[in-house]
């Protein structure tokens, strides 16, 4: 099976392999308080360009538990578009915590000023959550990605109204590449982001950077109690060796980005209906019933939704997507256009 399911779906990059095998036979010191750790939140910060608090945590969904329930007390919100992952994909994480979503509708699966205005201006008084924090996903749910203009606004709204803003960078490698925004950017337009490793070429692995050391008071004692602190914490380390030594990071999330490009222009040479032009690494297109249980006899993709007798589904791609994989996907599509025309 091809699969274009989502972006880690291999184990990692052979680059990040490799700095694992180079450091297999070292000796470490536990929970993340090695030299390798510490080398690793060194390059991060060079990149960045500030001294970001830095926390390596395995994976999306634990990064996003913990950022918002250190962040928050128990009677504030945070503010996410409706398909926000904190909302639709994460099993009621956060508001098992206790904190509240509050959810607006996105444009292009983007959060806008008004949105967040109009929260704010429906909560009030001590019977209703405080908002105190606006989640956002660069990239989006719905593939698009934030400009450097809209974080700036974004950010300056919420430093004017109190609000924390929290960046969910699970594919920040894509959006970066696509945008040609900096981690410096996102750093200067952010109270707290993180640069995803999982779905960019790592085997597991989210690097947390915090803007300054008072919004992360007793984050790592709050990572061990919840079971978020691993034992073999360098093994974090060394894939963000892997990624930030060289520019790794950034070749992989091109790679990503240049085959769902590619994907979208041979999807339109064939006049199938792609619901986006890709900013990143996912493609959303709306095809038949028929047509896609044809696909999926050798084709791995999310069903999103059904309307109107059509269907979307979404195609990702990754740093070890295969432009000839594409090709065989288009192949698929034709030849069902053809028996379609015999009849």
């Amino acid at each position: 099976m091809i699969s274009f399911l989502n972006d880690y779906n291999t184990i990692a990059a052979s680059e990040v392999l490799s700095y694992i095998n180079k450091y297999s036979t070292g000796k470490y010191c536990g929970y993340g308080q090695d030299e390798l750790t510490n080398y690793a939140k060194e390059l991060i910060r060079k990149e960045i360009k500030h001294d970001a608090e830095i926390f390596f945590i395995s994976g999306g969904t634990m990064t996003n538990l913990m950022v918002i329930q250190s962040m928050l007390k128990s009677y504030e919100a945070c503010i996410s578009v409706l398909e926000g992952h904190i909302n639709t994909l994460e099993t009621g994480a956060i508001e098992n915590t206790g904190r509240k979503i509050l959810t607006v509708p996105s444009v292009n699966g983007k959060i806008t000023v008004e949105a967040i205005s109009e929260v704010l201006k429906n909560h009030h008084g001590f019977h209703m959550v405080i908002p105190k924090m606006v989640y956002i996903s660069n990239a989006t749910e719905a593939g698009t990605v934030y400009t450097k203009e809209e974080l700036q606004e974004l950010y300056r709204y919420c430093q004017e109204k109190g609000l924390y803003l929290f960046i969910d960078g699970a594919r920040l490698g894509t959006a970066l590449v696509a945008s040609g925004a900096t981690l410096e950017d996102i750093y200067l337009n952010s109270d707290v982001f993180y640069i995803g490793g999982t779905k960019n070429g790592a085997m597991f692995g989210e690097a947390v950077c915090f803007k300054n050391s008072s919004l992360c008071e007793g984050f790592l004692h709050s990572m061990k109690q919840h079971g978020a602190l691993m034992a073999k914490g360098f093994n974090l380390g060394i894939q963000f060796i892997a990624l930030f030594e060289t520019d790794l990071f950034y070749q992989l999330a091109k790679k990503a980005n240049d085959i769902a490009s590619y994907l979208a222009s041979e999807l339109k040479k064939i006049k199938i209906d792609i619901k986006n032009d890709p900013e990143a690494n996912q493609v959303f297109i709306s095809i038949t019933t028929n047509l896609r249980k044809v696909l999926e006899k050798n084709f791995l993709f999310t069903l999103m939704d059904e309307k109107d007798g059509l269907e979307t589904i979404r195609l990702v791609t990754t740093y070890n997507s295969q432009f000839a994989e594409v090709d065989a996907f288009i192949s698929a599509i034709k030849a069902f256009q053809q028996d379609i025309k015999k009849y």
